[in-house]
Parts: C-alpha cells; structure tokens; sequence
C-alpha cells in the first residue's frame, strides 16, 4: 500500500514499496494530488506494466544535452555542428525543465519562440530533429522508458521553400573573371560534374581516374559512395590542376573555405544571392538541358537519393522548354 505524508506546507509525499519494484515516491501539492498518483502507479503494478519514472523525472533536458554531447556527437560526421546546435539548446528556457514535464504544446512554443525570433523553418527543423533524437535515446538507452517523445507530437514548421536560382547571362563569366586561378577550378569543375561542396573539398588524388575519366567519392552526405563520370572539360580541368607536395587534396581548400571564398568573389563580381550550392542547381539542370542523359543516368551522377530530391535541383528554363516543344533537340 501507498504511504501518504505531510512535509509541510503544500508538500505531499507519495510513497510506494512492494516487492519486485523499486521504491517509488514523489511529492504533491495537494493530498488529492498524491493519492491519485499512488492509485496509479499500484493499478500499473497490478497489471504488470509499471515503468519507473525515476529518471525521466531526475534530469533536466539540459542535463541530458551535456550527456548527448559527449556520448553520441562523436560518433557524427559533423559532430562539432551537433554540438554546437544541442549548446545553443541549452541557452533556452525549456533546457531548465526536467525531461518528463516536457509536453508537444512546450515544443510548439518553442517553435513559435523561434520563428518569432525570424529564423528558418529549415533550422527550426533541425532543432526539433536533435530534440527528437534525444528523447528517443533517454527512452532506449538511458533508461527513461516512462518518456514519450513529445517531438513526434508536436507540428513542425513548414519546409523552406527550395531554392531555385539558377545563373544567368553572363554571370558565369563575371564570377570567373572576379575568382583567382585556383578558384577558378573549383567554380568550374562544380558546374561539369554537379558535386557538393563538401564533396569537392574533401576530393582526393588517390580516388582520381583523369585517364578513364571519373572520380570515386568513399563518403557523401547521403552516407553512400559514388562514382562521378567526368565531362572532357572536368578532366581537363583536373589535368591542368598542379599537385601541391604534401597536399592530398585536389583542390587544397577546406569546405569552410570554400564558402568563404565563393561570398568574397560574389562580392567583387557584383552578383547578389549566389551561394555556391546554386552551381550544383546550375549543372543539374545543364545536363537536362545540354545532354541527352535520361533521368536515372542524371540521378546516378548527382547522386540524389530519389527523384524527387533531384526535381528540386532541376530548374529547366521556359525559353529551352518552348524550344523543345517546337521541335529542338536537347544539346
């Protein structure tokens, strides 16, 4: 049987024994309040579907963002990125309430508190991805059976619309002529194969074929390897690139620095909203419109999961579609 005790002004104490169970407690504003909790938790016992809440109700969410960080952000590809995102979690005012009060309408206000601060469905998306996954490892493996994922429950902000700038006349030209040698390369050889910058920062010598004309990419974001057939161009491009001692990177420039380079060469060309992801936009959707690739051979070389990812980076011009409606061939 539960035992009821005052512990002074509006604090109630629960408290269950009964063999085969650990002991179980907790304290209550309210009489009221702990009885119905004791009733509860005994109906739950006697059906055989007791799960102790104790450490669901032990930890803050913040406490268990710290053991987040340190077990499974290492295990990440980018897991400073993680990190970095589950620290600023820690910033807010629901990383203050234990993990079990945590409700679908604190995710919500969460959401509205962040898109009232003006940032991206996209980014509130990965908030609620982290938060999510968190949940689901305190459930499995942290033992907080007792936790519902109150993520799952609660509306995710609408996805951002994609982006579809694409390059126009002369703006090629322009960022080219604003972009030194080796950058030059980069630009380039992004726009002939349709590869991601990561991609191309983390491109090796040993995995370059220029004779048979393809590179081999061990790892991409899709967490598959994929084999890349170079154009005549992105062959030439790469036979013309100078091999640095001690560099095994074809291109020697970091992802970061890629970004870095390609805002300060959007600046000096006078270009605006261009980042450098656009060029894989660009090259996708020249393969539809200057080749003769079926669907499924353009999907292997930009190595989208499915065709509707690949519908999102396929931005055909309305001028070539009046063409081929007209009769013209694509190339």
């Amino acid at each position: 049987m539960a035992t009821i005790t005052n512990r002074g002004p509006l604090q109630w104490k629960a408290r269950i024994r009964r063999r085969g169970y650990p002991d179980t407690s907790k304290t209550f504003e309210t009489k009221a309040d702990a009885e119905a909790w004791a009733r509860q938790m005994e109906s739950e016992m006697d059906r055989g579907i007791f799960v102790s809440r104790a450490e669901a109700e032990q930890y803050t969410l913040s406490e268990c963002l710290d053991r987040y960080i340190e077990e499974y952000t290492p295990r990440l590809k980018h897991g400073k990125r993680e990190a970095d995102r589950a620290r600023a979690l820690q910033r807010r005012l629901i990383a203050h309430r234990v993990m079990a009060t945590i409700r679908a309408k604190d995710i919500a206000d969460f959401r509205r508190e962040r898109e009232a601060e003006g940032v991206s469905g996209n980014t509130v998306r990965l908030d609620f991805a982290l938060l999510s996954k968190l949940f689901n490892y305190a459930r499995s493996d942290w033992g907080m059976e007792s936790l519902q994922n109150p993520v799952e429950l609660a509306a995710k902000p609408k996805p951002a619309k994609g982006r579809d700038r694409r390059l126009e006349e002369g703006e090629e030209e322009k960022l080219l002529k604003a972009a030194s040698p080796p950058f030059q390369a980069v630009i380039q050889f992004a726009l002939e194969t349709a590869m991601r910058r990561e991609e191309i920062a983390s491109l090796q010598w040993k995995n370059v074929n220029v004779k048979s004309r393809y590179v081999y990419l061990p790892e991409t974001k899709n967490s598959e390897a994929r084999t890349v057939p170079l154009s005549a161009a992105a062959a030439d491009i790469l036979k013309n690139l100078p091999r640095m001692e001690g560099e095994d990177r074809v291109f020697g420039m970091t992802s970061d620095q890629i970004t870095d380079t390609m805002k300060k060469v959007r600046a000096k060309a006078g270009l605006e909203d261009i980042r450098f992801h656009d060029l894989r936009h660009e090259a996708t959707s020249r393969f539809f419109e200057n080749t003769d690739l079926d669907v499924m051979e353009v999907k292997a070389i930009t190595g989208h999961k499915t065709l509707q990812m690949l519908s999102r980076y396929t931005h055909l011009r309305t001028a070539r579609l009046a063409d081929r409606l007209a009769g013209a061939r694509r190339g």
